[in-house]
């Protein structure tokens, strides 16, 4: 039987933010914007849920039904440009404002984004701990490439880590060929994918 998905919806939005968060604990993202387990374990939560209502203001959240995955997915016009407000501040004032990597972290990620051509933008996309390895993101991910490819739209992400950027790969992204190394950090592979003709 296949992963069944649906649209999460504003009274998902708890869930979202603890799946999230549980997903990201390890990552090594989240470990660099959040260095030390215990103060990522306090804190951690605050971004993923500012992440989420993001998304739920401006995107879509797809979510399996047994609620171990969701993606986030924001759809970015041709002519997206930076709005007057300084979102990066804003996001540290909301999350951590101690914590400089959480407005760094949205700077740099922006300042790689492919600009000039509409998209579908996979912000994060979370699996349980001891779901992964089970083809839900995978399923999550090919349910929008599958629109993507019928409405002839290309799709961007941030791979951050290995593994996720071979799976990216076997689903048609590429390496953009320009890496965002974080200041004594790990590395993000930003992705493209343009629609493919099945």
């Amino acid at each position: 039987m296949g992963v069944v998905i649906r649209t999460a919806g504003e009274g998902d939005r708890d869930l979202v933010v603890r799946l999230l968060d549980e997903a990201f604990q390890d990552d090594p993202v989240s470990s660099w914007v959040f260095p030390g387990e215990e103060y990522r374990r306090r804190t951690h939560h605050r971004l993923m849920a500012a992440f989420a209502d993001a998304v739920f203001a401006d995107g879509r959240i797809d979510l399996t039904e047994d609620g171990a995955a969701c993606a986030l997915w924001l759809p970015v016009p041709a002519d997206e440009h930076t709005a007057a407000e300084d979102v990066p501040a804003q996001i540290r004032e909301a999350v951590d404002p101690e914590n400089e990597r959480v407005e760094l972290i949205a700077r740099l990620t922006d300042g790689i984004h492919p600009t000039g051509r509409a998209h579908e933008y996979l912000w994060m996309i979370g699996v349980l701990p001891g779901r992964q390895g089970e083809g839900l993101g995978t399923a999550l991910i090919e349910s929008v490439l599958d629109r993507c490819d019928r409405e002839r739209l290309p799709a961007y992400l941030e791979a951050s880590s290995a593994r996720g950027k071979a799976l990216y790969e076997r689903l048609g992204f590429e390496f953009t060929g320009r890496a965002l190394d974080l200041p004594d950090g790990p590395r993000m592979w930003p992705m493209w994918r343009e629609p493919q003709t099945r």
